[in-house]
């Protein structure tokens, strides 16, 4: 289904990243001297050298994770960015900057060294929320799936936490059977609000699953399948929720309340992010998630209608400036970025059409990255 001029076009345009995840990960057909040749490359990239920078002796990158932004230096320096980094490149397990970075997540008292001079709070409530898109350990596992140790018992609790917060919404016809709401209260954004203990699925519960394994079997699959496609169908686009913490409240970690939506060229303000709908495709649903079928339709016939490159329709240069700004960092809400350097011309383009190539790739197959 992949057509051969992506291929191609990839082989002969894109960056080090590109080529290697293309190689090993999805045509599975590349040798020991270029892949370290290609690993050697992506060392020396200004972004995985930062995060290398920012590795502790005691194995932690950088400093917390989803944390505010007047505690870096740059946006690499969060935690979880450096994690993102790293998987998005692609880094493998083994290299001693994710082994010791995923170690140090499991060793408490190196957490709390790293979190209690600036969030000594969000520390001490890292388990409220796992279910509903809060907490600091909700990210933090994800983190962990995310580098390649998603499958270890430390992280098969948040696995079954993931499942079951998707199959909550089978059972609903509305948002607003899972929500609460106040009228009285006397805030500026006022949005309805689950409790930290409701089940309700976001973006970390979605990647923890597309990069692990053990969870998969045929009843789970079809369960997300039938989950996800009654999620499309009873969700609004104009959905708001929030998460009541004690007399607080809080935005959940990119909750999924409101419907997934096939990829289009356009620029729209509801488009689905590019990764959730590789993400989707790793759950190996394939074609019975009716966004995954419409969106390889909709991919294969960009492709075709320009020479195997996935193209984009931008109505200003600003509008095309702005979504490939999208691309820079490794932040939680990003895009996957892939290149080194967004102003070389075909940059955007190679890394609109890996990512094509790679959901459908993951739409025929399934299954967690190599």
């Amino acid at each position: 289904m992949i057509p051969g001029k992506s291929i191609d076009y990839l082989l002969t345009h894109a960056g080090a990243v590109i080529r290697y995840r293309l190689k090993k990960e999805i045509l599975k057909d590349i040798s020991f001297a270029e892949e370290e040749s290609l690993l050697d490359v992506i060392r020396e990239f200004p972004s995985y050298r930062l995060v290398e920078s920012y590795a502790k002796p005691n194995g932690y990158v950088g400093i917390g994770a989803h944390s505010p932004d007047r505690f870096m230096e740059t946006r690499f320096q969060d935690g979880e960015t450096a994690a993102r980094l790293l998987s998005n490149y692609a880094v493998p397990k083994d290299w001693p900057i994710v082994k010791n970075f995923v170690k140090a997540m499991r060793n408490e008292d190196i957490l709390w060294e790293e979190f209690r001079e600036r969030e000594a709070s969000r520390f001490e409530k890292r388990m409220i929320g796992l279910s509903c898109g809060c907490g600091l350990m909700l990210v933090i596992y994800t983190m962990q799936a995310l580098l390649g140790y998603g499958d270890d018992p430390e992280v098969l609790p948040f696995q079954e936490i993931s499942l079951n917060a998707f199959e909550r919404m089978k059972d609903i016809s509305s948002l607003e059977e899972i929500t609460r709401f106040n009228p009285n209260l006397k805030r500026k954004y006022n949005y309805p609000y689950v409790e930290p203990d409701d089940y309700l699925p976001c973006q970390y519960h979605l990647e923890t699953l597309a990069h692990t394994n053990a969870w998969r079997t045929p009843e789970n699959i079809r369960m997300l399948t039938d989950a996800i496609n009654h999620l499309n169908a009873v969700m609004r686009d104009d959905n708001e929720v929030a998460v009541k913490i004690g007399s607080q409240f809080v935005g959940p970690g990119w909750a999924y309340a409101r419907p997934f939506h096939p990829f289009s060229p356009e620029i729209t303000p509801n488009r689905t992010r590019l990764k959730e709908l590789t993400h989707l495709a790793m759950l190996g649903c394939g074609e019975r998630l009716t966004v995954l079928r419409e969106t390889a339709d909709a991919v294969l016939e960009n492709l075709s209608a320009n020479d195997g490159v996935l193209t984009m329709r931008f109505e200003s240069a600003y509008q095309r400036r702005a979504y490939t700004e999208n691309f820079k960092y490794s932040t939680p809400y990003a895009e996957i970025g892939l290149e080194a350097d967004y102003r070389r011309p075909e940059a955007l383009r190679c890394n609109l059409t890996f990512w094509a190539v790679q959901f459908l790739h993951y739409y025929e197959n399934g299954g967690a990255p190599c």
